[in-house]
C-alpha cells in the first residue's frame, strides 16, 4: 500500500489533500527505519504501546487493519473501508473530494470579495 500512498502524496502535493497514517505497531523504535525505507513522508501517528487496542483505534472504532477513512474538507467522513480498496476506486473518490474542496474554496473567496 505504501507505493500507492507515496504516489498520491506526490500527485496531490499542490491540491487540498492530506494523507495521515496511524501506526499500530507496539514497538515504535523498530518501525522508524521502515518509515525511512518506505519513504513515508506524510504525518503518521502512533497508537502507543497498546497497539490496536490503543486510544486512536478505540476512538475511531477500528476493527481491522488497514482501515481507511476518507474525510472531506468539512471534516465529514465520506467513506470508510475495512481493508484496502482497489486503487482506482480510492483514486476516484479522492478526486471527487479534491474537486469539491477546490470548488468550495473558490466560493469562499468569492464571498469574501463580495462583502
Amino acid at each position: 500500500m505504501f507505493p500507492h500512498e507515496r504516489s498520491l502524496v506526490n500527485k496531490l502535493k499542490d491540491e487540498p489533500f492530506a494523507l495521515i497514517g496511524v501506526n499500530s505497531d507496539v514497538d515504535l523504535a523498530a518501525m522508524k527505519p521502515k518509515f525511512k525505507d518506505e519513504q513515508i513522508t506524510w504525518r503518521s501517528f502512533w497508537c502507543g504501546k497498546d497497539g490496536t487496542a490503543g486510544a486512536i483505534p478505540t476512538a475511531w472504532n477500528v476493527r481491522g487493519w488497514p482501515t481507511l477513512y476518507l474525510i472531506d474538507h468539512n471534516g465529514t467522513i465520506r467513506q470508510k473501508w475495512l481493508g484496502s480498496p482497489a486503487e482506482a476506486v480510492l483514486d476516484a473518490e479522492i478526486d471527487k473530494l479534491v474537486a469539491d474542496a477546490k470548488s468550495a474554496g473558490g466560493k469562499k473567496k468569492e464571498k469574501a470579495g463580495a462583502e
